[in-house]
């Protein structure tokens, strides 16, 4: 075994988490495409500068590029000490990383550890961390029991899936993860996706906090929610799990709907140019008869024609297809899937899955 120790102000991945805070120094672009969960950006360099520097180095010479970088770097970390970091005491602990463990987050590390703070860099940088949270989607998926919740459109899974959260159950919310509904309607108002490794960041953060000796609750989902795709390893054992699914009458979904997409009917327009994108599946006659109900904001009878004729018949089939267990899954009826009903029904999903679970043979 290697007993050999790490040099002071020097931290792993795996450490992240016993610092105060944790801070990105890369540039803006960089951590807007994926950072730490939680982590600070205070850039070394911002974008205009660090291409500035690699212009120098390319067009002129290493030593001027690290001659004009030294200067900027220094400017930089002391405007970020003054407007950030003067109110942090002499018991703070921050983490610093960089693209992988280089001169930019080095240069703060310095300067902090002078003036008395207990300072790490990040061995590796940003790339040993992501590679860590490749390793973990790799790995945690099969270590969890998971219990996929399922139930067609309009259910209210997403609901239930926070109440059971919220009564201290272990959740995946993919779809708060992605920020999508995960349909063609399921872009969030005002959010945009995240990018692939900035989803993968979220997700591996998500399951390194669940347990393996209770269920892990998360909504059946297909490979992908919007434009981001699952790892294969949660789509496996996702699909290996036992199933719970929410029962609930076509009227009660469509109730339900209307209320979750005020969003979507306030934009008319825009839902008709989505709707657009089934003409491929459903043909021109149906969804022309869609944007004539969306014209005449008959929006309850659209609803119940998307669910009748797109939906439902779609989650027949994945589900079906995708879901081992799903023909054996746990049912729980729901006749109302209004905000006092998802405490009753997060119960009966909780205790259906502890029933399914602790039934379920050792070795599967």
């Amino acid at each position: 075994m290697n007993t050999q120790k790490r040099p002071a102000g020097i931290a792993t991945p795996a450490q992240r988490r016993d610092f105060s805070e944790i801070i990105d120094t890369r540039s803006p672009a960089e951590f807007a495409a994926d950072h730490i969960p939680g982590a600070i950006n205070c850039p070394a360099l911002d974008d205009a500068e660090r291409a500035e520097i690699g212009t120098l180095y390319k067009q002129v010479s290493a030593f001027a590029a690290r001659r004009r970088g030294a200067a900027l770097v220094a400017r930089n970390i002391a405007q970020h000490l003054l407007e950030r970091f003067q109110d942090r005491g002499r018991d703070w602990r921050p983490l610093i990383y960089c693209w992988r463990g280089g001169k930019r987050s080095e240069s703060f590390v310095t300067v902090f550890r002078q003036i008395g703070w207990d300072a790490h860099q990040l061995a590796g940088g940003y790339k040993a961390y992501r590679r860590e949270v490749l390793e973990a989607l790799e790995s945690l998926p099969a270590k969890l029991s998971f219990c996929v919740l399922g139930g067609p459109t309009g259910s209210g899974k997403s609901r239930i899936l926070q109440e059971l959260g919220r009564g201290g159950e272990q959740v995946v919310d993919l779809e708060q993860l992605a920020a999508h509904r995960g349909s063609v309607l399921g872009g969030l108002s005002d959010l945009q996706q995240p990018t692939q490794k900035m989803f993968e960041s979220r997700l591996a953060e998500v399951l390194a906090r669940c347990g393996a000796d209770r269920p892990t609750f998360i909504e059946a989902e297909s490979a992908h929610i919007g434009r981001l795709r699952l790892p294969e390893a949660l789509i496996g054992a996702m699909r290996g799990a036992p199933c719970v699914c929410i029962e609930a009458s076509r009227t009660t979904r469509a109730h339900h709907l209307l209320e979750e997409y005020t969003d979507q009917m306030a934009e008319p327009a825009a839902l008709a140019q989505r709707l657009a994108q089934l003409t491929a599946i459903r043909g021109h006659k149906m969804v022309a008869h869609w944007q004539d109900l969306i014209a005449a904001g008959a929006w309850e009878d659209l609803v119940q024609s998307l669910l009748a004729e797109h939906y439902d018949p779609l989650y027949q089939r994945s589900q079906r297809r995708d879901f081992a267990h799903y023909a054996s899954a746990a049912a729980v009826p729901a006749a109302d899937l209004s905000a006092a009903a998802w405490p009753h029904l997060a119960r009966q999903v909780s205790l259906a899955a502890a029933a399914m679970l602790c039934s379920r043979p050792a070795n599967t």
